[in-house]
């Protein structure tokens, strides 16, 4: 893989333009931390060279300076809102946050459930933080939010959320998901913290949109199809603009706000601290790409496959049309087609010449292959075993799989009523891999290899069902489905 982003360099520069903005104030800064704090594939996919992990790795640096609060919208809660990447409730991803935080040894301070009131539910989350010694905190909606400064910043306010002690010069505040309530969250402790004498300070932390690329740029077009559900759209920030004569990138909902929340830190602060929403910023990714080339290609790879998966999801009644329109429009911006997604058109070709569901995988090596469905096995499960034959140069005609293992997997499915056919699964293939890895030491070498299919490109030429779907991306393959059932 070529290589366009220079991590490196990201952790100094961005560090250092953190550094910068605690000193700014009363050495306190509360950050919002927008986005994926840890698993950024999003990222990782358009800036080759970034790692999943790179922010985690960047609040490291400041480990014993830092302590972490973590929002959650109370509807959520509520509802048991799934994220759609991962599968899992915003709930369940919250705990998850915390433990790997912990893991870290990056302090969390507590967690606010925002947006509260008493016909919601938050029993359970409130038993499971007791238990872990994680403070909860409750925040009801703001009266007065968002036009009536006079109320918002007042004992009938912010002042009616309790406050919450830090002790850290850096207090970094996220959420499993959007709408959770980060903003909210900064701008209350800093009612507090005005009010005990502490001139503590805002600034937020964004990976994308990227200030300092034109709005035309892959990678910001890539952020609008990655949020094409919640119809974000980059604009040219006029604030930035007037103040200063220059571009600066960023997204309708921060420059809709930026009047509001520039009221509300003038009567916090008692002064003028941010100028435009760009401003608020501390994004220095620009300063770390090293191949622009690389970049804008990756980007634009990154927008067909987003295409492809709200086609796949609006086909299941997931996505609406207009999330449809919306990225096919952004496709159009860049002159893009399917037909520009080689692997795609590969898995076609095939799929045609077998006539039957295939799945392409084209290696980081450039060598590409194939499985197809058949009796014994699913597409994928093909796919990846002939990938993996390929990587590790096992022979073709080698069996992987026991003939004693087989036949007890397919006895047992065949014995179950609700399995309407017999072939193996992929998670099915792995059980049996792992089985028959005990005695064959050529399947633990091929086991191993599973690592060099992060960052594979694959397709298939049909919507692939959801276990298998979900292993492929623990693969870290960037697979896209036609959109047929």
């Amino acid at each position: 893989m070529e290589i366009g982003f220079d991590n490196k360099l990201y952790q100094k520069v961005q560090g250092e333009k953190i550094k910068e903005r605690i000193k700014m104030f009363d050495n306190k800064l509360y950050l919002e931390f927008g986005g994926k704090i840890y698993d950024d594939y999003h990222a990782s996919r358009v800036l080759p060279g970034f790692m999943p992990d790179e922010k985690i790795n960047l609040l490291k640096q400041f480990k014993d300076d830092l302590e972490v609060i973590c929002c959650i919208n109370a509807g959520d809660i509520e509802k048991s809102k799934i994220r759609a990447d991962y599968g899992i409730s915003y709930e369940l991803d919250l705990l998850k946050l915390i433990e790997n935080l912990q893991k870290l040894e990056i302090q969390v301070n507590s967690v606010v459930v925002t947006r509260y009131n008493d016909n919601i539910n938050i029993s359970h989350l409130e038993k499971i933080l007791k238990e872990r010694k994680i403070k909860l905190y409750k925040h009801r909606p703001t009266p007065g939010y968002p036009n009536d400064v006079e109320t918002i910043v007042s004992e009938k306010g912010y002042g009616l959320n309790p406050y919450i002690e830090t002790t850290k010069k850096l207090v970094v505040v996220t959420a499993p998901g959007p709408n959770s309530g980060k903003l909210g969250t900064c701008l209350s402790q800093l009612y507090h913290e005005y009010k005990k004498g502490v001139k503590a300070g805002y600034a937020k932390f964004e990976t994308f949109p990227i200030w300092n690329l034109s709005l035309m740029h892959p990678a910001n077009i890539a952020y609008e199809a990655a949020t094409a559900d919640l119809n974000d759209v980059n604009m040219i920030d006029p604030f930035h603009l007037e103040t200063y004569g220059e571009n600066a990138t960023n997204y309708n909902r921060d420059i809709s706000t930026f009047p509001i929340l520039k009221n509300i830190l003038l009567k916090i602060t008692g002064k003028e601290i941010y100028k435009s929403p760009t401003d608020m910023g501390v994004n220095m990714i620009k300063a770390c790409i090293v191949n622009n080339d690389v970049i804008e290609q990756a980007a634009k790879d990154e927008i067909i496959r987003r295409y492809y998966n709200i086609l796949c999801d609006n086909k299941q009644g997931i996505a609406k049309n207009e999330a449809v329109e919306k990225i096919k429009s952004l496709m159009d911006k860049l002159e893009l087609t399917l037909d520009d997604r080689e692997i795609a058109k590969y898995a076609l070709k095939k799929s045609e010449e077998k006539n039957t569901n295939v799945i392409a995988i084209k290696l980081n090596d450039g060598k590409i292959y194939t499985g197809k469905e058949s009796e014994l096995l699913s597409a994928s499960s093909a796919c990846i075993i002939n990938a993996i034959k390929g990587m590790t140069k096992i022979p073709d005609e080698q069996f992987l799989l026991s003939p004693q293992v087989l036949d007890g997997i397919f006895r047992l499915k065949k014995n179950t009523s609700y399995n309407t056919s017999y072939f193996l699964s992929l998670p099915e293939v792995l059980i049996a891999l792992s089985i028959c890895s005990i005695t064959n030491p050529i399947i633990d070498k091929a086991i191993k290899s599973f690592d060099n299919l992060r960052g594979c490109e694959a397709h298939a030429s049909y919507i692939i069902e959801k276990s298998e779907l979900n292993v492929l991306k623990n693969f870290g393959i960037n697979l896209t489905c036609e959109p047929k059932m």
